[in-house]
């Protein structure tokens, strides 16, 4: 099967690569923990040869295209940030080239920006996966992409997105179970799913302004006279920020008029920790397609005139 486009999704902490044919077929794929902080001395084209080199040895007109915090400043190239509303056909005219070393290049996928509540707030890597999980759910919706810092995205029926909101849910947990005295009566790493429906239940009552700082603090003081086992602490303390950030978007939802369930995007796992604090909190939650940010690469490739 001759390959049509090499695709990456390029993080913080990761990268994943596949060599797609035209039908969207997976010829081959790598992961390795290349992410933008782990290449030694930013060598980026070194990191290219290592993990996809093989592939444009192969085939050295082959098309190249990626996504993620590697068009960010401290990435390869910063790829300028596209303003809302932007369609994938706009995102496709923002990408940004940079020669990968081997004779050829590499697309680096913009990200977007917006005014949220008064301020810029900016996404990379989500919306290639918002792009890609509306090939198979198109339509006006809500898309709830969960991660270190978490998005909301309001998209028209032509698929544009017109507005998003961010949460530093995910940063706001690892710091706090790492990094605060929180974390040292914490056991384990598994997140206890009843001690993660208390904590969405008590955030869903922290609607008085602070009251979720405080609410936080029970993460220590439930363990501490024994009304949480310290393996529940980590749910617990999981199911208080999301719920809180469930709150906060639901409510942020109806601000932007979309009245559609929820499409949550990313990680499985934590995918279906949104579904189930969306159901607890009476709004219900899609789960949508795992491979994403492989269809908006693709999408996006396709839109550039870089693969068919």
């Amino acid at each position: 099967m001759n390959p049509a486009l090499i695709a990456l999704d390029w993080g913080t902490t990761s990268l994943r690569a596949w060599l797609v044919a035209a039908d969207g077929t997976v010829i081959d794929r790598v992961a390795a923990p290349l992410g933008i902080l782990n290449v030694p001395d930013g060598d980026f084209a070194a990191a290219f040869a290592a993990t996809v080199g093989s592939w444009r040895a192969a085939s050295p007109n082959l098309p190249a295209v990626a996504s993620g915090m590697i068009g960010s400043r401290q990435g390869w190239r910063e790829a300028p940030y596209v303003a809302c509303p932007a369609s994938p056909a706009a995102i496709a005219g923002g990408l940004t080239q940079v020669e990968t070393g081997d004779g050829g290049s590499m697309a680096i996928v913009p990200g977007l920006t917006c005014v949220s509540d008064g301020v810029p707030d900016v996404m990379r890597g989500e919306e290639t996966q918002i792009a890609g999980a509306l090939v198979s759910a198109p339509g006006s919706r809500v898309v709830v992409l969960p991660g270190t810092h978490s998005k909301w995205a309001a998209v028209a029926d032509d698929g544009q997105v017109t507005t998003f909101t961010s949460f530093m849910t995910g940063e706001v947990f690892a710091v706090l179970c790492r990094h605060s005295i929180l974390g040292r009566l914490m056991v384990g790493d598994a997140t206890d799913p009843d001690a993660f429906d208390r904590g969405v239940a008590a955030s869903a009552g922290a609607g008085t302004p602070g009251a979720l700082l405080h609410r936080v603090f029970a993460a220590r003081t439930l363990g501490l006279f024994e009304r949480e086992r310290p393996e529940a602490l980590r749910g617990y303390l999981s199911g208080l920020l999301i719920g809180a950030e469930v709150v906060e978007g639901l409510a942020w939802r109806q601000a932007v008029a979309r009245d559609a369930t929820p499409l949550i995007v990313g990680d499985r796992s934590l995918a279906a920790l949104y579904e189930r604090a969306l159901r607890q909190l009476g709004a219900g939650g899609q789960i949508g397609p795992a491979d994403a940010a492989l269809e908006g690469l693709r999408r996006i490739a396709r839109a550039a005139g870089l693969a068919c």
